[in-house]
């Protein structure tokens, strides 16, 4: 059986937008290290769990598309748009990517 992957957050909707990020191409997951859960943002994640954001490495898969729900690796992530369902990130998420990314 295959693990349904889900989007944490604040009034997060189906596709990964929060109550922080929610402009129609804020839709992607972002993994804590900690938890190994994918959340909307770091703001959510900081304010639902004990612990805070922990930055996932790039080499794991620290991404998932909000649109499809696949998991994404960090150079797949950076092109702007999902390789698998060929819907656009929000452009600006890269001025947060040392928050997301080690």
């Amino acid at each position: 059986m295959l693990e349904e992957k889900h989007i944490y957050g604040k009034e997060v909707d189906e596709k990964g937008r929060c109550a922080h990020y929610h402009q129609s191409n804020d839709i992607a997951g972002l993994k804590c290290e900690s938890c190994q859960k994918y959340f909307a943002c770091y703001q959510c994640h900081d304010e639902l769990m004990e612990h805070l954001f922990e930055p996932c490495s790039k080499n794991d898969s620290p991404v998932i598309c909000g649109e499809c729900k696949n998991q994404l690796n960090f150079d797949n992530y950076a092109r702007g748009y999902c390789p698998y369902c060929q819907t656009a990130f929000n452009p600006n998420c890269h001025l947060h990517w040392n928050l997301y990314f080690k």
